[in-house]
């Protein structure tokens, strides 16, 4: 087997701008907050951005001007509200939106997934998302049945990107046993061109061959994998800590503006030119102890 391995900068080293790239995560849980801020700080830009439920991600690459066409079924900060910085660009136009449904966006990826350039629905009939959306969403006649259906281009990315839980050096990754069951990273991780998952931490090998029913992105599918701890931070990894509340307020308080915004990034984006110096300057692994799931339930 192939080790994929890799630090955070040679997995990202391919992505260039203007390309298209899919984000994994819900709302705000596994956001690969890390891998945005390492595109943020290499000027990425210009880019074509899918999602499922996206929060910080896609909020992180429009302060800093780096969308320019969004995907996906919502874009906000969940139970915090709207998403500032995005919203800003949408409303000033910087970002066009396509908006879809779950089940859409679902049929978008399981297409992708099967190498197939759309799959059919019924769910938008009725709906404005089909007819503001006429390039990815078509009426057609069923040619066996001659039923009425919508087909649905297929969701494809030329880089797809997911915060995971664990993973050995082979690209395996695995879920806990205990999880939420409302993502599609897995069918993400299926419609992926390129695969990129940052991982909390690696495990060996044999951790993986003992209980291979927990892996749901085999190794195949990846490009590079990445022990990035705490990298969905200030989101949650759940079964390993819990978001920043704290953090995340003020996050939001500074994207109040633009001006704030810009102030933000230099702060915890450019000024902190690796992962580790981005720990650091959130307090440490110390103070991030302090939100781990795992230490309330007697250890990580």
């Amino acid at each position: 087997m192939k080790k994929k391995l890799a630090t955070l900068e040679e997995a990202l080293e391919p992505i260039r701008s203007g390309c298209t790239l899919a984000i994994g995560g819900s709302l705000l849980r596994r956001q690969p907050n890390a891998a945005m801020r390492a595109l943020i700080r290499r000027g990425i830009g210009d880019l074509t951005v899918l999602t499922w439920a996206n929060t910080t991600a896609i909020d992180l690459l429009s302060a800093a001007g780096a969308v320019r066409r969004w995907e996906g079924i919502y874009a906000g900060m969940f139970s915090l509200g709207l998403a500032p910085n995005f919203r800003r660009g949408v409303e000033s136009g910087r970002i066009e939106v396509r908006d879809f449904s779950e089940t859409a966006m679902v049929a978008r990826l399981r297409a992708a997934g099967q190498g197939l350039p759309s799959l059919p629905i019924k769910t938008l009939f009725g709906s404005d998302i089909a007819l503001k959306n006429p390039e990815q969403i078509r009426e057609y006649a069923c040619p066996i049945s001659g039923e009425r259906l919508l087909a649905v281009a297929a969701a494809k990315a030329d880089f797809t990107i997911i915060h995971g839980y664990v993973g050995d050096e082979f690209g395996n990754v695995q879920w806990p046993i205990v999880r939420d069951s409302d993502d599609v990273d897995q069918m993400m991780a299926a419609a992926a061109e390129r695969l990129i998952v940052t991982v909390e931490k690696i495990i060996p090998h044999d951790a993986v061959k003992r209980r291979p029913a927990l892996t749901y992105i085999p190794g195949f599918q990846v490009e590079a994998i990445v022990e990035v701890p705490y990298g969905a931070h200030p989101s949650a990894v759940d079964g390993f800590y819990d978001e920043d509340e704290a953090h995340l307020a003020d996050y939001l308080a500074s994207s109040g503006t633009e001006a704030g915004a810009r102030a933000y990034l230099r702060d915890f984006v450019h000024g902190a030119p690796t992962h580790e110096d981005y720990l650091a300057k959130v307090g440490g692994l110390a103070a991030l102890a302090a939100l781990d799931v795992a230490r309330e339930e007697g250890g990580r």
